[in-house]
């Protein structure tokens, strides 16, 4: 699919040129440029969708991390430290469908990311005493009654730490499963192509390398991360991901296939040669950005430290709003929702925000063009 394989993505470079142009004249590898980050009180934002009132869809989860859709509709939704999965009826009811045996739940280890195939399977990112892995579960009976079948491992070995996991799971476009993962304290291992470490991961849904991966044999779509926590595509195949940076950016880039973005020799825009710029980026303190969606040709980016969820006109990346600032702690994930709306999920609950009153929670917002 040549969207798949860069050239959406080399065009949005391009015409991105002249926006980062300033900021990249004299910027040296290690430098810290200023953020290329304009807002809408800068008067040039691309038109973004109107949102409704959040709603309250589901309340008192634990730590949630991630949503997946069946194809009937039904949510499943993982919760980080208990190992639990949950399915949510249509007024928010959450029943566990069954827990994630053998996790480690230390630091931002765990139960994370979910993903769903057109058969139906359920895919969940999780992390062992081993390492972190990706299983399949065969989902048993109807809505309001689903089991988890036996696991079955596609891949394991992921390396692993109490923090810089990566974790976010989704299928492609192209029917192929994308995979995160961090650099789990290892910097040099962000760029050692031998090493499942610091990348994001492209295979077939039993866990293969795909014969026309960038690398001959190799799961690796990109590398030189350092944790990556969300991805999405835009209608015309276009890949985005949000990433955690260390002390001085975070960053939202346009993946292509094969690229090198930096990490550790790069944090942000570094114009150097080799590297992909990404084409924001923010102070963690504003920031933290883990899941993101596409909904109305907008990406959304939920924020943990800025509290914020930004919304991205994909006609032009260089650009953001703010929204919700402040007003339910710590954002997760963004995730469209077969309906049309945006969900996002709180994560108050996680050991490092400050829970209120129905804390965890799902939001839920109607997107309106």
């Amino acid at each position: 699919m040549a969207s798949l394989r860069g050239t959406a993505a080399r065009g949005i470079r391009l015409a991105l040129a002249v926006a980062v142009a300033g900021a990249l004249v004299g910027c040296s590898e290690g430098a810290t440029p200023d953020a290329v980050a304009p807002t809408a009180a800068d008067g040039g934002l691309a038109p973004v969708p109107s949102l409704g009132a959040p709603t309250d869809f589901a309340t008192g989860l634990a730590a949630p991390w991630s949503v997946a859709f069946r194809a009937d509709g039904t949510p499943l939704v993982s919760e980080r430290d208990t190992g639990r999965i949950l399915e949510l009826s249509e007024t928010g009811e959450a029943r566990e469908v069954g827990a994630v045996a053998g996790i480690r739940s230390d630091g931002e280890a765990g139960l994370l990311g979910l993903a769903v195939d057109d058969a139906d399977r359920l895919y969940a990112y999780s992390t062992t005493p081993g390492g972190n892995r990706i299983q399949r579960f065969v989902l048993r009976g109807e809505p309001g009654g689903l089991a988890l079948g036996s696991p079955q491992t596609i891949l394991d070995g992921i390396p692993d730490a109490n923090f810089h996991d990566g974790g976010r799971i989704a299928f492609g476009p192209d029917g192929m499963l994308y995979a995160t993962t961090g650099d789990a304290g290892d910097r040099p291992a962000s760029q050692d192509l031998a090493s499942l470490a610091g990348k994001i991961l492209r295979m077939t849904p039993d866990g293969d390398a795909p014969d026309d991966n960038p690398f001959d044999g190799s799961l690796v779509y990109s590398y030189g991360h350092r944790n990556v926590q969300g991805i999405a595509w835009a209608d015309d195949g276009t890949m985005f991901a949000s990433e955690f940076g260390q002390n001085t950016w975070d960053e939202l880039n346009v993946i292509e296939p094969g690229g090198n973005y930096g990490w550790p020799e790069v944090e942000g825009i570094g114009g150097g040669d080799g590297f992909i710029d990404p084409v924001q980026q923010w102070n963690p303190d504003e920031a933290s950005p883990s899941g993101i969606a596409i909904v109305d040709e907008t990406l959304f980016l939920a924020n943990l430290r800025g509290q914020v969820l930004r919304a991205v006109p994909v006609a032009d990346p260089t650009q953001h709003e703010d929204l919700l600032a402040g007003e339910y702690g710590r954002l997760r994930d963004a995730v469209a929702a077969p309906d049309g709306s945006l969900w996002v999920l709180t994560n108050n609950t996680d050991g490092r925000g400050s829970p209120r009153d129905g804390d965890d929670r799902i939001l839920r917002i109607d997107v309106r063009s």
